[in-house]
């Protein structure tokens, strides 16, 4: 950005809410265990006294189409629960674009409307004399 020569531009994971963090990681952790079980042939479902269901019989005959269902799908899921679709922007600690708040990202041509704005506030703060103590 040779327009503002001074600017620093850092980004970092916006992180979301607890919950969500803590389910994707109990998935990550259940998906390695039904893969463990699949690949060791243990009816999980035969310890609760329960009849094993039509898709785990079919586990047990494709094995390696199973674990990649469940990689896959439990990644997927995954996913969608630690993206927040955050693109937060701020200037000098002072919030001045929010994709939470708008729900879009901002055009290239609002962007440099925000920082040109922002950019003559502090000018513009920055001169005005003090009052004396």
């Amino acid at each position: 950005m040779s327009r503002y020569p001074d600017i620093r531009i850092e980004g970092e994971n916006y992180l979301p809410i607890p919950l969500y963090r803590h389910v994707a990681s109990f998935l990550s952790v259940f998906k390695l265990l039904v893969i463990g079980l699949i690949i060791i042939g243990r009816d999980p479902f035969a310890f609760f006294g329960m009849q094993a269901p039509g898709i785990w019989e079919w586990g047990q005959g494709n094995k390696i189409y199973a674990c990649m269902m469940v990689f896959f799908f439990s990644n997927m899921i995954e996913n969608q629960l630690m993206s927040t679709g955050a693109f937060e922007i701020t200037l000098n600690d002072v919030p001045v674009w929010s994709k939470l708040e708008s729900g879009h990202l901002p055009s290239m041509q609002q962007l440099v409307q925000i920082l040109d704005n922002e950019m003559k506030m502090n000018v513009h703060m920055n001169t005005r004399p003090h009052p004396h103590s």
